[in-house]
């Protein structure tokens, strides 16, 4: 299956290729040169693992084995084999991601992608090592180093901006262990460390290298991918449940920072699956809702820290696939693109903002209005949920409110209540206590809710990765590696 870059439909890789490469040599992002056909129904009919098979091996075809994969990557590695539940709250239905071994909607796609690299690497013969460089702005970093953990031939190395993640983030990074690991903070911000990688790829692409460079970021095809299962679960689920009929439309509202997660339930429903309206949440870093609502994309503005860090993102990277699937115009995006760099902002032309808003609508949520969404839905549906699934229920109130659109509504939970439990613990009328994990213990008293077995236990674990860094030393270390 032929792939392409986002900026130029000749620079081309087979699926497998797209997986090891991560990012095309132009800077673009590879995107399929056609959908294949797909038979939606018969996906739903089968459990979690075999839709993810189906949905991977009709967009990874040059990976093979697919289903021996996908098990390998998920069996035992989550607290339900249903992998991703839907629970109804409410009007609304709640779909957890959370339930991995780093309690992040990230788990879904980064146990996965070690076993797809791993797997084309092979398919092409590659018997250089790999490293994996990565930005986070929270969650990605522990899930990447999670799931490459000790894995043969692959090193994998996690930015973070110092500060700007939280205490239970930061912990889970900097106590990983494994023998080909490497967690460092970065002064600055998630965009400034995702800027930084990107600048390594560029740098070190005619190197003569000792490891060969891939991503974990969602900018690689074999991470995006395997979220798009997710969607058709929720969908089965609600048919399970008696909520839709087969073929009935579903909303989904997805708490976005790097369009990734929101960009997998596009390409759900451009594989058959009857989606409605997606909904693109975003906390007081509103880049994604002002670009949705008026057409112009501008990165030139503050950065807030919030109590959601994983949105607290400027330049979201995986939009540039949706400007290509939109317009199908590389040209067009390759401009739009050396616009953003050089000047900042960029504003698409008219008729593909009618396509964007033709398939999403787009609101966000401040860290008050989160503070009110997790109050209400404790106190009134005895819910508990973190400030990422607040902004993302905040937004679908705000668009049923103002559409009037009946159709169910999934609303994306993308983490757990406990990787944020001060906020949350402010959120349900209690004052805060001690360090992050005394109020992990403290949450746990008030609501019931168990403490995840992977948070659990960091109080106790060694710091292991310590370091801090100029943004412009990055390159140097990576290649002290």
């Amino acid at each position: 299956m032929i792939y392409h870059s986002t900026r130029s439909a000749s620079l081309q890789a087979d699926s497998a290729q797209a997986v090891l490469e991560g990012l095309a040599a132009d800077g673009g992002l590879y995107v399929p040169a056609a959908l294949p056909a797909f038979d939606w129904k018969k996906c739903l009919r089968g459990s979690a693992m075999d839709m993810a098979t189906d949905i991977l091996s009709a967009l990874l075809p040059d990976i093979p084995e697919m289903g021996q994969l996908v098990r390998k990557a998920y069996t035992g590695k989550f607290a339900t084999e249903e992998l991703t539940p839907t629970v109804s709250v409410g009007d609304f239905h709640v779909l957890e991601l959370f339930h991995g071994p780093t309690s992040a909607f990230k788990d879904v796609a980064l146990c996965m992608l070690p076993q797809l690299l791993t797997a084309a690497r092979r398919a092409k013969g590659v018997e250089q090592d790999i490293l994996i460089l990565t930005a986070t702005s929270g969650d990605t970093g522990k899930a990447a180093l999670e799931g490459f953990k000790d894995v043969d031939g692959i090193k994998i190395c996690v930015f973070y901006p110092d500060g700007g993640v939280s205490q239970v983030q930061r912990a889970q990074m900097v106590t990983q262990e494994g023998n080909n690991v490497t967690v460092c903070a970065v002064v600055g911000n998630f965009d400034d460390a995702q800027t930084g990688v990107k600048n390594i790829f560029a740098a070190c692409r005619d190197k003569e290298m000792p490891s060969r460079l891939s991503s974990a970021n969602s900018i690689n095809i074999g991470r995006l991918a395997p979220q798009i299962m997710y969607y058709f679960k929720a969908y089965r689920d609600l048919l399970d449940a008696g909520k839709i009929a087969l073929g009935d439309e579903v909303n989904y509202s997805v708490p976005t920072g790097n369009f990734g997660d929101i960009l997998a339930g596009y390409l759900a429903k451009k594989l058959g699956l009857p989606v409605g309206k997606l909904i693109c949440a975003s906390n007081a870093n509103k880049v994604l809702t002002d670009f949705i609502q008026t057409g112009t994309y501008d990165r030139m503005r503050p950065l807030y820290k919030t109590d959601s860090p994983s949105m607290d993102i400027l330049v979201s990277s995986n939009l540039e696939r949706l400007l290509y699937l939109l317009s199908e115009d590389a040209e067009l995006v390759a401009g739009l693109m050396k616009q953003l760099n050089e000047s900042g902002s960029y504003t698409v032309p008219t008729e593909l903002l009618a396509k964007i808003q033709a398939e999403f609508w787009a609101d966000y949520c401040d860290d008050d209005g989160a503070q009110k969404i997790m109050g209400k839905v404790w106190n009134e549906l005895g819910y508990v949920c973190d400030p990422h699934t607040a902004s993302g229920w905040a937004a679908a109130e705000n668009y049923v409110n103002q559409t009037g659109d009946t159709r169910a509504m999934v609303v994306l939970s993308t983490a757990s209540p406990y990787k944020f439990p001060e906020a949350v613990l402010r959120a349900i009328g209690q004052t805060p206590a001690g360090d992050g994990f005394n109020q992990m213990e403290q949450l746990n008293a008030v609501t019931g809710v168990a403490i995840p077995k992977n948070l659990a236990n960091l109080r106790t674990k060694t710091e292991r990765h310590t370091g801090v860094i100029e943004k412009g030393e990055m390159l140097p270390f990576v290649l002290g590696l």
